[in-house]
This record gives C-alpha cells, structure tokens and sequence, in this order.
C-alpha cells in the first residue's frame, strides 16, 4: 500500500517549456521559478540564488544544445531539485572548481574605467562555476532516461 506521503515524493512540475525561437527566454525561466519558489514560501536569498543559478542552467543549454527545453521542479524525499532538460544526451565536461573564487576580472581587465569593465563583464566561461558557488556544489547532469536528451539539475536548499 503506497501512503499519501510516499506518492508526493518525485513529483515533477513543469514551469516552462521554450524552444530556440522564444522570445526572452531565459529572462522567462527565471520569471517562473521565481514565481513558484515564492508561492511555495522560500524565503528571498534562497530565492535569488536559485533565480540566478537556473539563469545561467538555462542560458548554457541554449547556447550549446538542441531543443526544446524544458524547466522542471521535482520534489524528492531529499528535497526540492530544479532541472534544465534540453534534447543533446551528451553530458559536457565539468571544469575543475578551483578552491579560489573564479570570479576576480582576468589581471589585464582591471582598472581602466567603464571600457575595462565592459570587458570584465563580456568575459564569459564561468556559469557553470557560479552554479557550483550558488549551490553549495549540489547540482549536475543526467542523461534523460528516454536517453534523447540530459537535465541539467540543482538543489534548492529547504525554506
């Protein structure tokens, strides 16, 4: 006999589906999740970092893999999980966390006015370590059990 509680464990709730012709996309994923993490009750800082972490799950797998995508939220005995789906079942290479935050301006950007920083905030390569920052390092990829595509996935620490 399955109880109420047990069939309320690995619930999945899609909050928005987006293909490459989307219009604002990802500024859409995060308008969702914030939407849904703020009716469940998690409390703002939780709340930021879970927006600005699936920002960056959602704004990788547009630009590296095909679509449609998907984001979901899955409620499992451990807790809440938000996931990224795309259609690409290759999983990428995770960079090496470095124990120094990664996010210091490359030395030749730094200082020189607004030019610098413009170039300080074009540089790219580090949403998967802020990710990583954000979450505490729970997060990663899975191949979709269809096996027609991954999610990426991220924890969402309890209220």
């Amino acid at each position: 006999m399955t109880s109420k509680r047990h069939r309320r464990q690995n619930v999945v709730r899609v909050l928005w589906r987006w293909t490459r012709e989307t219009p604002e996309a990802v500024p859409r994923v995060r308008i969702a999740l914030r939407c849904a993490l703020d009716q469940l009750g998690f409390d703002s800082e939780v709340l930021e970092d879970a927006v600005l972490a699936v920002s960056e799950l959602a704004t990788n797998a547009l630009k590296h893999a095909p679509g449609p995508y998907e984001m979901r939220l899955r409620l499992t005995v451990v807790g809440l999980t938000c996931e990224v789906m795309d259609a690409d079942p290759r999983i990428p290479a995770i960079p090496i966390f470095p124990a120094a935050a990664p996010f210091a301006p490359a030395p030749e950007n730094r200082g020189g006015g607004s030019d610098a920083l413009l170039k300080v905030l074009s540089e790219g390569g580090r949403g998967l370590h802020l990710v990583h920052h954000l979450t505490c390092g729970a997060w990663g990829f899975a191949t979709e059990r269809s096996g027609r595509g991954k999610v990426a996935w991220m924890a969402i620490p309890g209220r």
